[in-house]
């Protein structure tokens, strides 16, 4: 009755506040997702649920090294590497993340020339972010093989708390295995782009509409999603 009389007197009826208000705003609004590709849209979706198990990792890791008694590992003597007899700390974990983040510029640029409908280009920059990918996977299966034959296992490791292996392992071989499947829907989506299968509209798995590129833009929202967790788990892992 009171918002009755309010739309009658020409007064439009109190909005709700906080939460309420909020869940109001987007259930009458016509055009929130209108614009979105359904594509583009599943994709964010996908990354907001994965955000929630990388925090869920993250914060179970920083339970554990600050709940622990038993003395956690040095990051800086852990990830030593000897290079023409100097000990240089987190070299290779540099290296790592200078490329893994260089590969945000190639696919960055990769999906730019891919909204201009350059084909050759964007397969090529395509092709190399998925070779940088492919370079920092390599560089990480070195670093396991060089912790496991120094001894660390889920269970346990020579420097000190036994949650250190558990916590390396689980958080980096995840992570490990998305930038995996990155590398490989680069290679197709970068194969597609090479045969013209968004300039004629092919038919396919992964093929959008003729003359849309967004396909490789959805593949570079992934794709940088990858780098920005990794961005944490150096901070987190490797620096504190």
């Amino acid at each position: 009755m009171a918002e009755t009389a309010l739309t009658t007197h020409g007064l439009s009826p109190a909005r709700p506040d906080g939460w309420e208000g909020i869940a109001a705003d987007w259930s009458s609004d016509q055009r929130a997702f209108k614009n979105v590709s359904w594509g583009k849209a599943m994709m964010w979706i996908f990354l907001l649920s994965d955000t929630f198990i990388f925090s869920c990792f993250l914060l179970s890791y920083m339970t554990a090294r600050m709940s622990t008694t038993v003395p956690w590992p040095n990051p800086s003597e852990v990830f030593a590497l000897e290079i023409a007899g100097h000990h240089i700390p987190l070299i290779l974990i540099a290296i790592m993340t200078f490329v893994l983040i260089s590969s945000s510029g190639t696919m960055a640029m990769a999906v730019n020339f891919g909204y201009r409908r350059d084909r050759v280009k964007t397969a090529v920059l395509m092709l190399v972010t998925a070779a940088l990918g492919a370079t920092f996977v390599g560089m990480q299966a070195f670093e396991w093989t060089k912790l496991i034959m120094e001894g660390v296992r889920p269970w346990e490791n020579p420097w000190g708390a036994a949650q250190f292996g558990s916590s390396f392992f689980m958080i980096t071989g995840f992570h490990g295995t998305h930038v995996t499947i990155g590398v490989i829907f680069l290679i197709i989506i970068a194969r597609k782009v090479w045969r013209g299968d968004f300039d004629v509209g092919r038919r396919g798995f992964f093929t959008s509409r003729k003359g849309n590129y967004e396909v490789v833009e959805i593949t570079g929202l992934y794709w940088h999603f990858v780098d920005l967790v990794w961005v944490f788990i150096f901070a987190f892992f490797y620096l504190w």
